[in-house]
């Protein structure tokens, strides 16, 4: 009766130990792996809502509903303008606000992107100046599926 109320041995608490490090060792790599992806669904997001964006603005353009400037490309200057607004062409004073913010890129936690102008070469890595035809992300890092982050 007395051996029973003394409690765990040595060797019990080690085998525990080892179980919980065991467990803690193959848990950490997944949340990590879930962090990452998540970030990246994030990131996709964060493109494709501005890329429709700047596809809406040149749709406008295009079409008339904004007003147009000899040799423009159609394409915004800035992403700025897609926040603050877009002035009508048919209804003076009136704006079409594209975006609401400039959105966060997850990756490098800043809200600076890089961006590719109409005129620029589809390789180019520098941005020509003359308006956002793309946006991509500044993180040099590696994506889950071994693509780049800028090259999305």
């Amino acid at each position: 009766m007395n051996r029973r109320l003394r409690g765990m041995t040595m060797i019990e608490i080690l085998i525990v130990m080892a179980i919980i490090s065991i467990l803690a060792a193959a848990v950490f790599p997944v949340s990590r792996m879930t962090v990452k992806r998540s970030r990246e669904i994030d990131l996709k997001r964060n493109l494709r809502m501005m890329r429709t964006a700047i596809d809406k603005y040149k749709e406008m353009y295009d079409s008339g509903k904004i007003g147009r400037k000899i040799g423009a490309s159609g394409y915004p200057p800035d992403l700025d303008i897609l926040v603050a607004g877009v002035p009508l062409a048919s209804e003076p004073g009136k704006k079409v606000k594209l975006l609401r913010r400039i959105p966060v890129d997850p990756m490098t936690g800043e809200g600076v992107w890089e961006f590719r102008s109409h005129d620029d070469a589809p390789d180019s890595r520098s941005w020509g100046g003359e308006d956002v035809f793309d946006v991509h992300s500044k993180s040099e890092e590696t994506a889950l599926d071994g693509t780049k982050y800028k090259d999305w």
